[in-house]
């Protein structure tokens, strides 16, 4: 144990806070890390299964494509396996969480440095770092992407750089390729506005010095959630943790890099990152969807491994969407994007605004929930802000209104197909950077942004479904036969978009009733002449006994 109290879980109680709330499967038998752990968990995301449903993966019998054994287990989808998980990790309630976030980076918490470290239980260097079944070659790091990746890839990292200038650290979420027992290369994103772990490479490269690195493995929740947010440059990653947390966050030097870490980290590698060259490094299964091909990244020599003495090794389930890694970003972001639109840009009639995951992977579609009669300006200052927040996120923004089901891709066409004239609510945007995807703004290949309104400019008649009561009834009845369990799909019942009557309802509830009969005898009386068909009747300007007024398209 640390010599110091915490405010805040370790990995192995959020595991048990999982496993108590039903959000865990152990997996006991013997896995192959290379060819079937990753796929097996891939299932709850492309079998069918509703997002509620999906848990995190512990994995305590494991062996490689030799037939090699492992003695530590290693965890899938214990940070996001859904929302639900992400919720526990967060120790606060979905409808809670951007909150917490506003007020952690808002009431950041100075860490605490202790000297007992469980991370450092056990150390590995020198000699001990070099050999089969040694250093990085003893560690069950998985294959992502079996059939593509040539490497077990770390990707649940918290990789850790300091500003040689400023001296503060940075801690994002890189991914890490296998080479070798201490050797291996780390992709620090070149991405628009670069990453921070970046811009620190790039001034070690021009003071002609390896940088300095800690690459962990397992950190306490709130602090491994700290790698996939986007927080200001320059911002301390481990004081907002402390301020998600309460209290400090325990920390301790590393052993072989002037860097400090985690305390409560299940393992950490430490090393030095080549800044002069450059070594290969994929094919590798990415978050955008596509795999990325091979590319030169930054060698990095171990200089030393230290564990836990029970460590369990946590690995990010990513590629194509949805994925843990997708709903990572995507409970973070959605709020951001919505007090930046409300708040910041004070823009009425926001209600949410909603980033596109399946396969989309968050970074290319967003869609952004407006009241119905809110302004066309606000329409369209929404469009463009939320278009424009990130500059790897937005690249198709679409505005609806909330009867429109974000997450049902027929109910966005729905609402595209009748409530958006293209020549009017369509706007094409020139001089956007390609962000993160197959395609990649170092390549100087620019791209374009297009913003949609697809909101009712007026009042519509209702949905062509049998209203909720009577939906609800035969739902009963479905149920009482024995059939198969309905999983409705919204929209599931009709509803009025406006264009509707009173004096419509009560002909309904006649009809439903059957007594359709005394709706004749009204209409009868309705009789009218010199109209053509087709000409629109509304009983609430010619009710019965009203003289009729001047035919329309007569």
């Amino acid at each position: 144990m640390t010599d110091a109290p915490r405010t805040y879980p370790d990995l192995h109680e959020h595991l048990a806070e999982l496993d108590r709330r039903g959000l865990l499967r152990t997996i006991d038998r013997p896995i192959d890390k290379d060819s079937e752990m990753h796929p097996l968990v891939r299932w709850q995301f492309v079998g069918g299964m509703a997002e509620s449903e999906r848990k995190a993966f512990l994995f305590t019998n494991i062996v490689d494509g030799l037939g090699r054994k492992y003695t530590m287990p290693v965890v899938v989808g214990a940070m996001a396996a859904n929302p639900a998980v992400y919720s526990v990790g967060m120790r606060a309630e979905l409808a809670d969480i951007q909150a917490k976030w506003d007020h952690a980076i808002a009431n950041p918490v100075a860490p605490r440095l202790v000297n007992n470290a469980p991370c450092h239980d056990v150390v590995i260097e020198g000699d001990a770092l070099q050999g089969e079944g040694h250093g990085l070659d003893m560690i069950p790091i998985p294959i992502s992407t079996p059939g593509f990746d040539s490497a077990p890839t770390l990707t649940a990292t918290n990789v850790i750089t300091k500003d040689p200038e400023t001296g503060i650290q940075n801690m994002g979420t890189y991914r890490a390729a296998l080479k070798s027992s201490d050797r291996l290369v780390v992709r620090m994103a070149t991405r628009v506005g670069g990453a921070g772990g970046y811009q620190h490479y790039l001034k070690y490269q021009k003071m002609g010095k390896p940088m300095p690195c800690a690459i962990v493995l397992g950190c306490p929740p709130y602090v491994a959630f700290m790698g996939p947010q986007k927080l200001p440059v320059g911002v301390d990653e481990i004081t907002v943790a402390g301020g998600l947390a309460g209290g400090p966050i325990n920390i301790t030097k590393g052993r072989t890099v002037d860097l400090v870490i985690p305390a409560e980290s299940e393992l950490v590698i430490e090393g030095l990152i080549d800044t002069v060259n450059l070594e290969p490094e994929a094919p590798f299964g990415e978050s955008h969807g596509h795999v990325a091909l091979e590319e030169f990244n930054m060698p990095m020599r171990v200089t030393a491994i230290t564990h836990r003495k029970k460590a369990v090794i946590p690995s990010y389930i990513s590629q194509v969407a949805p994925s843990e890694s997708s709903v990572i970003k995507r409970v973070a972001y959605e709020p951001l994007f919505t007090s930046h639109l409300r708040n910041t840009l004070s823009i009425k009639g926001v209600k949410k605004v909603s980033l596109h995951e399946p396969l989309t992977g968050l970074l290319r579609v967003t869609v952004i929930t407006m009241e119905k009669g809110t302004p066309r300006t606000e329409i369209w200052r929404a469009l463009n802000g939320a278009a424009f927040f990130k500059g790897d996120c937005g690249k198709i923004c679409i505005a609806v209104n909330d009867d429109i089901d974000i997450d049902n891709a027929d109910s966005l066409l729905w609402a595209m197909a009748y409530r958006m004239n293209p020549i009017e609510d369509v706007q094409l945007i020139p001089h956007r950077g390609q962000g993160h995807g197959p395609k990649r703004e170092h390549d100087n290949e620019e791209d374009s942004t297009m913003l949609m309104d697809a909101t009712m400019k007026g009042d519509m008649p209702p949905l062509a479904l049998p209203t909720q009561e009577y939906m609800e009834r035969a739902k009963t009845i479905w149920q009482e036969l024995g059939f198969e369990t309905l999983q409705p799909q919204k929209p599931w019942f009709g509803y009025s978009l406006g264009d509707w009557l009173p004096y419509w309802d009560e002909a309904a509830k006649r009809a439903a009733q059957g007594k359709y009969l005394e709706n004749g005898k009204i209409s009868l009386g309705q009789q009218r002449q010199g109209f053509r068909p087709e000409t629109k009747f509304r009983p609430d300007e010619n009710p019965p006994g009203k003289p009729p007024g001047k035919p329309n398209n007569a």
